[in-house]
């Protein structure tokens, strides 16, 4: 349904470092980047945009991103919190939300909750 999704931030510096190490095990790059912004996703398709807003004050959405499989999610969780995420919820299987459903969460630098997820 979504061909991509903007994300206003303050740090785009801090916000790069880690959507680039959090995004890397799922297969994402970073695909374009300027003063003003970047763009994350398949080489050549950017699907995530992050904007430079010195004003935002701390964020609220919640961005689900789909992974192959238990280890990149485990990897993405693991390098997010070294680029300078927060823990949210470690690796491992969500039963209340589904049977299969695996995921972890991230809290990036602006305070927006991210998760890598399968199942």
């Amino acid at each position: 349904m979504y061909d991509h999704i903007g994300l206003h931030v303050a740090n785009l510096d801090a916000s790069v470092r880690f959507y680039t190490a959090a995004l890397a095990p799922l297969g994402f790059i970073l695909c374009s980047r300027d003063d003003s912004g970047a763009g994350f996703g398949p080489k050549d398709a950017p699907a995530l945009w992050l904007y430079l807003d010195k004003g935002k004050k701390a964020g609220d959405a919640h961005i689900a991103f789909r992974a192959p499989d238990h280890d990149a999610i485990k990897q993405f969780h693991s390098a997010g919190v070294k680029a300078g995420g927060k823990d949210n919820g470690a690796a491992g299987h969500r039963k209340d939300y589904s049977p299969t459903y695996y995921a972890a969460f991230l809290i990036d630098p602006d305070g927006n909750n991210v998760e890598a997820v399968c199942g």
